[in-house]
């Protein structure tokens, strides 16, 4: 009951200030042309207006809000809502628009059909998302007001991943522009419904309402008993081991038959339907060849091998030798939330020849790797989208290979740059945050860079950089990490976009941290300790609120 009465009464606190930031500031957004227009319009005209005053589609956004929302509804929160519905019905509309087109290419060659069944699947998984954020936006009993941005933002930012996905993976000139076309307002309204969300904090902030951030224990994540809400009580006791020791696994992988499954996705294909609770897989040591998704469907999987030297998962899938999309050349793609990893190495063994090829895909939200190795060329790891934790793990490649469009830390890892093919570059890391209201980035943490074995007598004539910029808002921050001589003094190299972009550093050493040689763009800039603490694992990701569950060691903070 008193958690009822203080969601009303910021209901209401919500509701005034709406009122007053549209009687003071209704001119600055042009809503009309004469000095009584503020007094003509309606209270729910001026809700909806003050609303989308900082949204980039000004009139797209007040035209859908006013036919979406209740009639005469002048409540934050109920058209924060209309701004989702408005969102999730237009997107719904681009699925089905590309449900079309995989009928119509089913006699098409292979690269466009598979690109646009790669597009129909990827605008599904908005779908999937803006139904989640729509859910929490109905949500009467949210704890705190930062909860919710947290995780909206987090859902938003995915669709915006998607969506630009799906018009990435097409090379046919004319399908882009048609798609794209089709899929402007469903793009428009998720960057709207983006802002909208990120604004939240600015209404509030006048009323001196906490909300919640330094610590970043975002508390809508944990059940009454103060565990997250997807452990059961036995989850609870098991991954607190951070060994192997005593941990009862659902299913065990082995490739000499001495378990119950000889194959990985044999053992997911069995998950049960309707599972509550973690479902964990052990894998024995041995090379398992084969291409394995978990899907949305199967939560909470905990996989764990015998070491990453010992339990591998290898494929070969590229763009150049086999004809796949880069979303689709991955060896091991994490999609369910919650999906947990061990002791386990994946790899990508198309090598330079083959370009983009994927090892290891994630867009599992709340996922964690511990002790795992990523190995691979061009693409390596896809961190598309959602909230990812990495801890003493290696990650090999060469050309972007950390790439993607997730709220990511990497931390204590090994981040190794591999020798390319004649007249490659190196680039450690390509970020695609494409709105600047989304709450995503890279950020490698208290990690080493270093060339392997191979690339070291070359180099300083091979050109390695920490970045590149792949999407308009690119974030990436390197702190409290040591980084190699052979990192070029610029730092980071362009790819059109580099006035928008941002590189952050802080408290890195090596002679590859010497910032006076760093390119002049106006976002690549040296931190202060409070700034950096903004991209630390319990802001970034919320990490106190679910990582001290899984078992795995973090750190929330920064090192000194």
């Amino acid at each position: 009951m008193k958690g009822k009465i203080i969601v009303s009464a910021i209901s209401v606190i919500l509701v005034v200030g709406v009122v007053i930031g549209v009687v003071t500031g209704v001119h600055k957004f042009g809503t009309g042309s004469g000095s009584d227009d503020a007094e003509t319009l309606s209270p729910q005209m001026k809700a909806i207006s003050s609303i989308c005053a900082p949204t980039e589609n000004k009139e797209l956004c007040i035209r859908t809000l006013s036919s979406v929302a209740p009639n005469g509804t002048s409540d934050p929160k109920e058209l924060i809502k209309a701004a989702i519905v408005a969102t999730l019905d237009e997107v719904q509309k681009n699925f089905h628009f590309t449900q079309t087109l995989v009928v119509n290419a089913s006699s098409a060659p292979a690269p466009y059909k598979m690109s646009v069944e790669d597009c129909r699947d990827l605008i599904q998984f908005a779908v999937d998302q803006l139904e989640a954020t729509l859910s929490v936006v109905g949500d009467s009993d949210i704890h705190t007001i930062n909860d919710r941005v947290a995780d909206l933002q987090t859902w938003l930012s995915s669709v915006v991943a998607y969506q630009e996905t799906c018009f990435d993976g097409l090379d046919d000139p004319a399908l882009k522009s048609n798609v794209q076309g089709n899929m402007l307002d469903a793009t428009r309204l998720t960057s709207n419904a983006l802002t909208i969300v990120a604004g939240i904090s600015n209404i509030l902030s006048p009323f001196d309402l906490k909300l919640n951030i330094p610590n970043g224990n975002s508390r809508r994540l944990l059940a009454a008993d103060g565990y997250p809400t997807w452990f059961s009580a036995a989850d609870r006791k098991l991954l607190a081991k951070v060994d192997n020791r005593g941990i009862r696994p659902n299913a065990v992988v082995a490739k000499d038959g001495s378990g119950n499954f000889r194959s990985i996705q044999a053992a997911l294909n069995a998950y049960p339907k309707n599972h509550r609770g973690r479902y964990i897989i052990y894998v024995k040591a041995g090379v398992y060849d084969e291409y394995i998704t978990v899907t949305k469907d199967q939560t909470n999987v905990f996989l764990y091998g015998d070491g990453p030297r010992r339990t591998i998962i290898t494929g070969h899938k590229s763009k150049v030798l086999s004809g796949y999309s880069t979303w689709q050349s991955s060896t091991f793609s994490a999609i369910g939330n919650g999906f947990l990893c061990k002791g386990v190495a994946f790899q990508n063994t198309a090598g330079y020849r083959g370009e983009q090829a994927v090892a290891l895909r994630v867009q599992s939200d709340f996922s964690a790797f511990f002790n795992c190795r990523i190995d691979g060329y061009q693409d390596t790891l896809y961190v598309q989208t959602n909230r990812q934790f990495y801890r003493n793990c290696v990650i090999s490649g060469t050309i972007d290979f950390i790439f993607g469009d997730s709220a990511c830390v990497i931390q204590n890892s090994l981040i190794v740059v591999r020798k390319g093919g004649p007249n490659q570059f190196n680039t450690v890391t390509a970020q695609g945050r494409k709105e600047k209201d989304e709450n995503t980035g890279i950020v490698i943490h208290n990690c080493r860079i270093v060339p392997e074995q191979k690339l070291f007598p070359e180099r300083f004539r091979v050109e390695s950089y920490l970045g590149r910029p792949w999407k308009q808002y690119a974030m990436t921050v390197v702190m409290e990490s040591t980084i190699g001589d052979f990192i070029r003094p610029e730092g980071y190299t362009t790819w059109g976009v580099d006035d928008t972009c941002s590189y952050f550093e802080y408290a890195n050493s090596g002679p590859g941290a010497r910032f006076s040689g760093r390119v002049k763009w106006r976002n690549v800039r040296l931190i202060s300790r409070n700034e950096a603490m903004r991209f630390t694992v319990g802001w970034f990701l919320q990490g106190g609120a679910w990582l001290r569950y899984t078992g795995f060691p973090y750190m929330l903070g920064l090192r000194y």
